[in-house]
């Protein structure tokens, strides 16, 4: 029985991942700037995980300091959201989602700080040739410098989310820590739009498509996404569950050519790039599996 949750729940996950990757088509799909498409994802997600946890009778209560966390962790997925869509907007996805899978080297950096761990020196080795990569798809994609600079900042405060999320999911729970993340980005973004005049009666005039497209991102892409991943990671290993992540990027690029054909076809050196840096993220897991089997 244990083997078979262990299929069922790899299968799960590389559905999940197909999913995630999904994620950046529906940026394309969607006709809204980043901002209010991010203020809808959630909203819409909020609202679903709110119920949620009515359903389920979870308690969801917090004390002051670890509220006061849970809600500025709220503001930095919020902020990776909207450069991650801003990235798609002005450049393109697999220009996007190519410098979005940097995140797992900006986690190398920021987990000795947070954690107080010393550097490993084939982390700092995978970064400069991560950079390398980079150094790539700046050179030949060079009209799409402002969504490289933008995806890569996403990929920071992804990698920066992880690392907080990190601390909290030691001690709180996985939906309560999500519930008032929502809650502190959907808030933050509100204070922020209501201050600069973004809710006007056409800010609330969508077109069908976008209704549908924003509902299938915030239920689908984010709430039952990140449920359905909690429950995979009884059953599978952090390091099955890291390495199938990595395809993230690579289920995106593939759908973003399928779906928007020539937009998203690029040079053959871009490719070479993004797969240097795809394969150092795989070989950085593989190497930090290695050194976590031979220290046990």
């Amino acid at each position: 029985m244990p083997n078979d949750n262990n299929i069922k729940s790899y299968l799960h996950l590389h559905l999940i991942v197909f999913i995630w990757g999904f994620t950046a088509i529906l940026g394309g799909l969607i006709s809204l700037d980043a901002l209010p498409l991010v203020w809808y994802r959630m909203m819409i997600a909020l609202l679903l995980l709110f119920l949620f946890l009515l359903v389920r009778k979870r308690p969801i209560g917090a004390s002051g300091k670890i509220l006061a966390g849970f809600l500025l962790g709220g503001l930095v997925i919020a902020l990776h959201w909207l450069t991650f869509f801003m990235a798609i907007k002005v450049s393109n996805i697999s220009v996007t989602l190519a410098c979005l899978s940097t995140g797992a080297f900006f986690a190398s950096f920021l987990e000795p700080i947070f954690y107080g761990r010393k550097m490993i020196w084939y982390e700092v080795l995978f970064g400069l040739i991560v950079i390398v990569g980079l150094g790539i798809i700046f050179n030949v994609e060079g009209d799409h410098i402002e969504g490289i600079v933008l995806a890569l900042t996403s990929a920071f405060l992804s990698a920066l989310f992880s690392v907080i999320n990190g601390k909290f999911a030691q001690k709180h729970e996985a939906s309560v820590i999500t519930f008032y993340e929502l809650l502190g980005g959907v808030g933050f973004l509100t204070l922020y739009m209501l201050f600069s005049g973004y809710f006007t009666p056409s800010f609330f005039e969508l077109s069908l498509s976008d209704c549908i497209w924003l509902l299938v991102l915030g239920s689908i892409c984010t709430a039952y996404a990140f449920l359905a991943s909690v429950k995979v990671m009884k059953y599978l290993s952090p390091y099955t569950v890291m390495l199938t992540i990595n395809l993230e990027p690579i289920y995106g690029i593939i759908l973003a050519v399928l779906v928007f054909q020539d937009k998203e076809k690029m040079s053959p050196s871009f490719y070479v790039g993004a797969a240097i840096i795809l394969l150092t993220v795989i070989l950085n897991g593989i190497a930090k599996n290695y050194k976590k089997i031979k220290t046990n």
